[in-house]
């Protein structure tokens, strides 16, 4: 390869081997990453796409304990289990491999070593619970106590799990271990500490100012929110007996922080792929022409963004993140998804249930990305997109451009004879959609770059309804040559294009129509057929899904997780979309008082209310007559939207929106001042 060449390194967040794949994984983290590395490799880029099992820190010896077993025994179950669901659902690693390897020890324990023989890391002397029961200092995870701000019994020394507030294990009330559930005592300890705080300058200019751009607002707003906080020193060392020894004389009984030790497992994992393939490893995390770029969920973000960083740049050796595309999380049926609560659909039990399918949840996972805020995955949902989108649209294209061919042609591609101005319009137009979709694949927009994909089998469906070759073919049937070749040419295109979204499905079309794979170069030609060549009978590419499908599922949740706790946690509605603070002072807020209120006839749900906003007296009607009689919304202070568009509604005019706030059981409240303040008074 030429020096100067431009090299990939893409990886994916290592999986705790703990437990399987779910959809929140897929959609967080690696189906974004394999549609990126096709694309990829579909442009010719010398690209290595890494990932692999992280295998230590508290959460394996948890499992292990739960579990009655060794944390040997767990990680060998989940990292074979989730290696063979990410090969069988077609997630296109390189190299997957493993943190308890040979390789990877001895990696991290040289990347620790290199900073500690620069005098990098900061030795300190603390004191930390200890159960002197079991011998053994604790973990935050394995401390148990009272939480300070909610009074939740339950709480752990890292997190409340019921108000969600970060804690320290010396924060809890009452602590006990979850060992030997003795109290623990203060015991010292001595420990290795990063120095983050030392690059608080530098990743400022580096990320916030140099990034803020490029890289998604999640990424760069957690990080300047860090920054603003101050960055203090973070111990690479525990006092566990699972992970990474520390390479220290005096360090016996400690191993590395799984966040020290887990992200270097990329680095490792290089090391093993290169081996197999017999190929230097180190162009791809040490040349300047390397990008590499991090997939990651957004829970992921400050070990990718802050800490990984750091460590690189303080080995001194290795190129830095050129992006780190984290995405928000997937909720499941409206609900956050639980493995503790099994509120989850598994990978591998989709894979089994559900064979043939996998492009079906790649579509409907892309489709629904949670790229800039949380987003929510249903049955319901799976089922309408395959059956509106996939076969109504995709399938529906290939299918009558192939039949056709085959019943009018004898299955050779017809040639394209005096092509019409439709024709060479669509022509032209399908030519631009490989430059729309690379445009949103380059910046991480994948859900666009998939809706670009669609609208080009729409713009076939199309284009085949306005020329109807079913009505010229014994008229005219030197036109329906034309027409079929144009419909096979888009065919062949969605082919190319549709790779890296849904590969098998990509390579049934290119079997079809006898098609090699060919280069994102050759996308958006009309030529990729030539005339004459035989193609071959169509096979269905999409199936209905029945409701009988959806209830089945849907039936496999709620079995699995006990009543209540499906009733116990209700999702807070996603984000909107983000806005400008210009967008924001342009709405005008003001507190009004409802002077009267009636009833509109031929309505359940609307009163009309007439409001006097201490600018006029206007009317609004509002969809409330489900939550509130006319009588006793009169005399309420409200917030109206006051210069929201007249609308026309039930032959009234509706002047201002008032707003509300919805409960989790779905009663209104009206959003109104604690106290009585003047009418017209603004919200600022």
């Amino acid at each position: 390869m030429d020096s100067n060449q431009e090299r990939y390194t893409v990886t994916a967040a290592l999986p705790y081997a703990n437990g399987p794949i779910h959809l929140g994984h897929l959609a967080g983290v690696y189906i974004s990453a394999d549609i990126f590395v096709r694309y990829l490799r579909l442009k010719g880029k010398d690209v290595l796409f890494v990932c692999g099992s992280d295998e230590h820190g508290i959460a394996i010896t948890m499992r292990a304990r739960k579990d009655g077993t060794t944390p040997q025994a767990i990680v060998d179950k989940y990292h074979e289990q989730i290696a063979g669901s990410f090969e069988k659902f077609g997630i296109s690693f390189d190299v997957y491999s493993r943190t308890s390897s040979p390789t990877h020890h001895e990696t991290a324990s040289e990347f620790f070593t290199n900073l500690y023989e620069k005098n990098i890391l900061e030795e300190q002397v603390s004191e930390q619970f200890y159960d002197a029961t079991a011998k053994e200092f604790l973990a935050d995870r394995y401390i148990k106590g009272t939480c300070p701000r909610c009074g939740f019994e339950e709480a752990y020394g890292d997190q409340c799990e019921n108000c969600g507030s970060t804690l320290s294990p010396q924060e809890l009330i009452n602590p006990t271990s979850m060992l030997s559930g003795e109290a623990p005592v203060m015991k010292q300890t001595k420990h290795w500490y990063l120095p983050m705080g030392q690059y608080e300058d530098w990743l400022r200019e580096w990320i916030v100012e140099g990034h803020k751009e490029d890289w998604k607002p999640n990424v760069v707003g957690q990080v300047k929110s860090w920054l603003d906080q101050g960055l203090r020193p973070r111990a690479m060392t525990r006092d566990l007996e699972w992970g990474v020894a520390v390479p220290l004389p005096e360090a016996e009984g400690k191993v590395l922080y799984v966040w020290f030790d887990a992200p270097i497992g990329y680095i490792s994992a290089t090391k093993d792929w290169a081996a197999v393939a017999n190929k230097d490893w180190e162009p791809y995390w040490k040349d300047e022409n390397t990008k590499l770029v991090h997939f990651i969920g957004k829970d992921n973000i400050v070990f990718h963004a802050i800490i990984f960083p750091i460590m690189l740049k303080a080995h001194g050796d290795f190129v830095l993140p050129d992006n780190v595309p984290a995405n928000e999380f997937l909720n499941l049926e409206g609900r956050k998804l639980s493995t503790s609560r099994n509120w989850a659909v598994w990978l591998h039990e989709y894979l089994e249930e559900l064979p043939d399918k996998e492009d079906v949840l790649r579509y409907v996972l892309t489709a629904n990305s949670p790229e800039t805020k949380d987003n929510d995955f249903s049955w319901k949902d799976y089922q309408t997109r395959n059956n509106s989108e996939l076969v109504a649209i995709l399938g529906n294209l290939v299918n009558r451009a192939v039949v056709l061919t085959h019943k009018y042609f004898d299955g050779k591609v017809p040639a394209a004879n005096d092509l019409q101005p439709i024709d060479k319009q669509t022509l032209a137009t399908m030519a631009e959609f490989p430059g729309r979709i690379e445009q949103s694949l380059d910046r991480y927009k994948f859900r666009d770059a998939l809706s670009q994909l669609m609208d080009l089998a729409r713009l076939g469906n199309k284009y085949l309804a306005d020329t109807e070759p079913w009505k010229l073919i014994k008229q005219q049937p030197d036109r329906v040559e034309a027409v079929l070749n144009t419909a096979l040419q888009i065919t062949a295109n969605l082919a190319i294009l549709a790779e890296p979204f849904l590969p098998q499905t990509a390579q049934k079309i290119r079997e079809m129509l006898h098609l090699d794979l060919t280069g994102w170069a050759q996308a958006g030609k009309p030529d990729l057929l030539e005339a004459g060549q035989p193609i071959e009978k169509a096979t269905l590419l999409f199936e209905k899904i029945e409701d009988s499908l959806v209830e089945a599922q849907l039936n496999k949740l709620m079995e699995n997780t006990p009543q209540e706790e499906t009733q116990e946690e209700v999702v807070v509605a996603p984000a909107k979309d983000e806005i400008t603070f210009d967008d924001f002072v342009k709405m005008d807020m003001r507190v009004g008082t409802i002077t009267a209120a009636e009833k509109i006839k031929k309505s359940k749900k609307l009163l009309k209310l007439t409001i006097d906003t201490g600018l006029d007296v206007r009317t609004v009607l509002s969809g409330i007559a489900l939550h509130f009689t006319a009588e006793e919304v009169v005399g309420q202070q409200v917030v109206l939207l006051a210069n929201l568009a007249p609308r026309p509604m039930m032959g009234e005019v509706s002047q201002g929106m008032v707003l509300m706030a919805e409960d989790a059981e779905g009663n209104l409240r009206f959003v109104r001042p604690t106290e009585p303040v003047n009418n017209g008074a603004q919200i600022s």
